[in-house]
């Protein structure tokens, strides 16, 4: 039953954002003398579309309704009370700007109008007239509905382009226009008006994700993205929807995947392309543990599986990792679906969790199976890899195309034959044959993926990884590095002759710990190249009490100059400005050129 003194009302933002008054006074519902728009109201709305939410502009624009219904009408519209501060309006949630609006009815006894039922209850006790309108539940026919047909996997607006869809199942579709008109940017911005709408009404809608660029809706089993600028550069509208709901007995699995399925499998990976059927076999798997009357519940970002009113689904765009992580071990459900797993975060979480004791299956993009376990690589430790993740599910064209399964060996990796080089190493094997396909291990600093079983040959992958590993390890200390692989635990390492000394180390003491770092056995020689450089002979060689000359010339002024005795290399000097070369007696290298000098060994001089 409506107020009586409806000759004044004051509506509250959630109504205007409802376009619920301009309705009710079209249909003649309402017939008011004066509307009074509170100024807080205009600020709150203001404030919204000025960060591009379209909530905002949705208000605005009823307001714009309502002044051309007050000319056709012939009711007053008017502006009043103060407008608030801006601590006001960031902190409208916490009943701010609602205060604002009820005294403003109070002082001019007016009839509040609002859509909020704490708002309405409010004013109820402090004696304010209220005429609450409730929010429609019924479902209405979509301008988007008519884009869709029963092939439609997926619709694409955007503005000056005409509509385009996907049609078909998941891995056999096709790309086709549905009109040939352009769409207008009013059109698709009225789309988007109404499915905003919609989602703040309907019980199967709501808004998931709003940001000031873009906003993410659920609306029954449509998820609706709608992008503006400055994020995108024009209005664009993607709607996707499931187009064929299938049980775990349409994928045909095989009995031991069932088996794994149903009595072992608790750290799932389901991996794949987009488009080819992940959430598809997703929603099928939790459907199938609910219905062997297990807990199940899903974490999602949107929320975007249909599944029954028994499944639970929580969305982690509304709390925070803590906050998801302590509601499941509170809750206690035996298995737990992480619907497309992004960022770092949402890898962490998916660990911590399955190390807390919780059955989980996890959704991530991949193109091929071995690269969902990689995208844990870095993010947690080798070693809890296979504790997290049993088993990987790789989809393709809507079906399941392979399946990996993961355990922890301590073994001597694959193409290596040295016993003393054995450490952990996460075994991956093919599901259904158990045969090896990829070993992950560490390997000096680094956590390598190396597929194994195939042909190890020259160019295995152990060695290519083994060659590049030490070449990037030796150019830290000199530039020209060749590795050649003799053996999968041997190589010889060529350097510069004068850089042999630095790389090998006092008593052998570097090359040693590179060798039990790398696990592989290094066998240092000259690099052929430097035996070609230009040879010099000093004009002038003196030996004094404290130094050794040697005059080059003032044309090898400033030149880097090798020095060797019989061929063998002893030390890199630099030429001063005449040509110079200065060197103390009564260090090691002076005490070394000395006794050659004396006992007239062969110097010579390499540029």
């Amino acid at each position: 039953m409506e107020p009586e003194n409806t000759h004044k009302m004051v509506p509250d933002t959630s109504v205007l954002v409802d376009a619920a008054v301009s309705k009710k006074i079209s249909k003649g519902d309402i017939a008011p003398e004066e509307i009074i728009i509170h100024e807080a109201v205009i600020a709150e709305l203001e404030h919204m579309a000025n960060e591009n939410k379209a909530i905002g502009f949705l208000g605005l624009d009823e307001i714009g309704r309502i002044k051309e219904l007050s000319e056709e009408k012939g009711f007053k519209i008017r502006f009043g009370g103060r407008r608030p501060t801006l601590r006001e309006v960031r902190e409208s949630s916490l009943g701010e700007i609602d205060a604002l609006i009820r005294d403003l009815a109070f002082d001019e006894s007016a009839t509040l109008i609002t859509a909020d039922k704490v708002q309405a209850k409010v004013a109820k006790t402090k004696g304010i007239p209220v005429l609450f309108i409730e929010q429609s539940q019924t479902k209405k026919k979509l301008e988007l509905d008519k884009y869709f047909d029963k092939t439609t996997m997926s619709v694409h607006l955007r503005e000056n382009v005409p509509p385009y869809a996907k049609k078909g199942v998941p891995g056999s579709w096709q790309f086709v226009k549905v009109k040939d008109d352009l769409l207008k940017q009013e059109e698709i911005q009225d789309i988007s008006r109404e499915i905003i709408e919609e989602a703040g009404h309907r019980r199967d809608g709501f808004i998931e994700i709003e940001r000031p660029g873009s906003t993410i809706a659920q609306l029954g089993s449509y998820r609706i993205t709608i992008t503006r600028p400055p994020f995108s550069d024009g209005w664009e509208i993607t709607a996707v929807r499931p187009v064929k709901r299938m049980g775990l007995s349409d994928y045909k699995l095989s009995e031991k995947l069932q088996a794994r399925i149903s009595e072992q499998a608790e750290g799932v990976l389901i991996a794949g392309s987009p488009g080819h059927g992940k959430s598809t076999f997703a929603q099928a798997l939790a459907e199938f543990y609910a219905s062997k009357g297990r807990i199940v519940k899903t974490i999602e970002a949107p929320r975007d599986l249909v599944l029954p009113e028994t499944i639970t689904q929580y969305a982690i765009s509304h709390g925070t990792q803590e906050e998801i992580h302590d509601i499941l071990l509170l809750c206690r459900p035996d298995y737990t679906l992480f619907d497309e797993m992004r960022n770092t975060n949402d890898f962490r979480l998916f660990a911590d969790l399955r190390l807390s004791g919780i059955g989980l299956a996890g959704v991530v993009h991949a193109t091929n199976p071995i690269d969902a376990i990689q995208r844990f690589v870095g993010r947690i430790e080798l070693g809890v890899i296979p504790q997290v993740i049993d088993t990987v599910i790789f989809i393709k064209n809507g079906a399941v195309d392979k399946v990996l399964a993961l355990k922890m060996m301590v073994k001597v990796p694959s193409g290596m034959t040295e016993a003393d080089l054995a450490r952990p190493v996460v075994v991956v094997n093919d599901f259904e044959t158990d045969r090896l396909e990829f070993e992950l291990y560490s390997y000096g600093e680094e956590t390598v993926v190396v597929p194994v079983g195939k042909d190890e040959g020259a160019s295995s992958p152990a060695k290519t990884l083994a060659s590049k590993t030490i070449a990037d390890e030796l150019h830290k200390h000199v530039e020209h590095v060749e590795v050649e692989m003799v053996s999968d635990h041997k190589c010889i390492v060529r350097v510069p002759e004068h850089r042999i000394a630095k790389i090998i180390g006092r008593g052998g003491e570097n090359i040693t710990q590179l060798e039990r770092k790398l696990g592989i056995r290094i066998d240092v020689q000259p690099l052929e190249e430097e035996k070609g450089g230009q040879t010099v002979q000093p004009v002038e060689t003196n030996v004094s009490k404290k130094f050794i000359l040697f005059n080059l010339g003032g044309k090898y002024s400033n030149r880097d100059v090798h020095i060797f005795i019989d061929n063998d290399f002893v030390l890199t000097a630099k030429a001063g400005k005449t040509g110079l070369i200065r060197i103390k007696r009564n260090n090691k290298m002076g005490q070394v050129l000395t006794e050659a000098i004396n006992t007239k060994e062969r110097l010579e001089f390499r540029l």
